[in-house]
């Protein structure tokens, strides 16, 4: 095996790699592939029956969620996004009633303001979307490098979902022992 700086270089030489093919697909491509992703979590029984979507707030190479958030206003459920703890590689999650209420934060992603946003105490009844640059087919995703989900799905016990565009599943990716496993996934498949 090899030793961990290496699997962390090659990780971060890997999120390289799928940040330049995300950046060069055409708009029709992320829209038909992000409709059929939105299609497919709006039928699923656990995002039907919780009353919490905690989801990521997407950048423009991301699998949309920002359709995801206003549809699930629309419905009457809440929606948590989050917020980098700054100095620390911890989040914090807030409910939010519009996208109109974020701003840019840590690393250039929108986040809600926490002086005008409720704190997210429970996570029960809830289904976390999670994001990925890639997803291998055991389970494991290759995210941002920052280990802000690994630790926040370690620590609540919540359903979980990564969404990924199926041009970025691939077979096998190197995977640390803190890496957290998600079992579910949903693509344009």
């Amino acid at each position: 095996m090899s030793p961990i700086s290496d699997i962390r270089e090659y990780k971060n030489q890997l999120r390289t790699q799928y940040k330049a093919i995300r950046k060069n697909m055409t708009s029709d491509e992320k829209c038909n592939a992000d409709t059929e992703i939105l299609q497919s979590i709006l039928k699923q029984y656990k995002f039907i029956n919780c009353e919490t979507v905690i989801t990521y707030v997407s950048t423009p190479i991301e699998v949309d969620t920002r359709s995801l958030i206003t549809y699930s206003i629309k419905l009457g459920k809440k929606v948590a996004v989050p917020r980098c703890v700054p100095n620390t590689r911890e989040m914090e999650f807030y409910y939010i009633n519009s996208l109109d209420e974020l701003s840019p934060g840590s690393f250039g992603v929108d986040e809600p303001c926490p002086e005008r946003s409720e704190f997210v105490i429970d996570f029960s009844k809830s289904i976390c979307i999670v994001p990925a640059l890639s997803y291998d087919r055991y389970g494991y995703r290759l995210g941002y490098g920052g280990g802000y989900y690994d630790r926040f799905l370690r620590e609540n016990s919540t359903s979980h979902v990564c969404l990924i565009r199926k041009k970025f599943i691939v077979e096998n990716l190197p995977a640390e022992e803190f890496d957290f496993q998600i079992k579910k996934y949903i693509t344009d498949n």
